[in-house]
């Protein structure tokens, strides 16, 4: 199995003002990604504030995802935040059995910062022998610890531990990601970036596609840069330069900013969040403008474009 190529907006989840989930406003945010041209999302990341949910939370999510989703939505879930092999491996398995299309793992949990990558690749093993050929996936999460990049020497060896058929790859760096394309060629494994920047060049070098948190803002200009890039050289270097430049927006108190985001096209999202380090009281008025005027400047050519 391989997934489709496109786009796989990171999932924000809406909270209440008792900061509980809302899990009435999973239906109108799931129809905002599907009516905005997205392959699929997703859900229960580092975006969905994923750190900071229960079990019970993460599974009732996913759960109500699966139930409200369209048949052509694909589904992808990652949820664990446990740093042992054994609770990695009850978590993936109760989500799988919830019915998405491909479970992924964050990659930190495997190996500390100073073991190496056959220590990673022993773990692995451990956990996805008893998953069969399960599409599977992984996301270089800088959470909880530190960022662990997989590398070439990784890569090649991902198919003899499982069906790997998603990267979220978030290198931010070109040399380093052919080098990981070039690892991966001729797998079932396929490299979305995260990276707003550098999408376009790292589409020609071969990436699937785009998963990252400005799939929360303007995802409709994301899946027509995957769309047309290959016949439409000159509108994709157009398309880059704006998608280049409004990426910083994510700067602003994110995902606080996804949610006002939201808010300002319809919707009725609260900007509550359980992110530690993030404060709705330091989303100012100055960010309120980027996020009104980013808003302006990507409507404009989504109209002029069509979409």
């Amino acid at each position: 199995m391989s997934l489709p190529k496109g786009i796989y907006p990171t999932m924000i989840t809406p909270f209440t003002d008792d900061n509980e989930v809302d899990y009435d406003l999973l239906e109108p945010l799931l129809r905002w990604y599907e009516n905005r041209d997205c392959t699929g999302v997703f859900a229960v990341c580092q975006s969905s504030e994923m750190f900071w949910l229960s079990q019970d939370e993460t599974m009732k999510i996913t759960r109500k995802l699966m139930q409200l989703r369209r048949p052509n939505t694909v589904m992808l879930a990652s949820g664990h935040v446990d740093l042992n092999t054994p609770d990695m491996l009850r978590t993936a398995q109760a989500i799988i059995a919830e019915g998405v299309d491909c479970y992924v793992f964050i990659t930190n949990p495997f190996a500390a910062h100073d073991e190496d990558d056959d220590v990673l690749l022993r773990r692995v093993a451990e956990v996805t022998r008893h998953l069969g050929d399960f599409p599977l996936g992984f996301y270089e999460c800088p959470s909880p610890e530190y960022k662990r990049l997989l590398t070439p020497y990784v890569i090649e060896r991902l198919p003899a531990l499982g069906n790997f058929v998603f990267l979220k790859d978030t290198c931010c760096n070109m040399t380093e990601l052919r080098a990981k394309l070039a690892a991966a060629q001729g797998t079932a494994l396929q490299i979305y970036n995260a990276n707003s920047a550098m999408l376009l060049e790292s589409l020609q070098a071969g990436c699937a596609g785009y998963s990252g948190v400005m799939g929360n803002f303007h995802p409709k200009l994301y899946a027509k840069l995957c769309a047309c890039w290959q016949d439409e050289p000159a509108l994709a270097q157009r398309i880059q330069a704006v998608l280049g430049i409004t990426s910083a927006a994510e700067k602003l108190a994110y995902p606080i900013c996804a949610k006002y985001h939201m808010q300002l096209q319809g919707v009725d999202m609260g900007l509550h969040t359980r992110t530690p380090r993030v404060d709705p009281k330091n989303f100012d008025h100055n960010a309120r403008y980027v996020m009104r005027q980013m808003l302006q400047v990507t409507e404009a050519l989504e109209d002029e474009l069509g979409l």
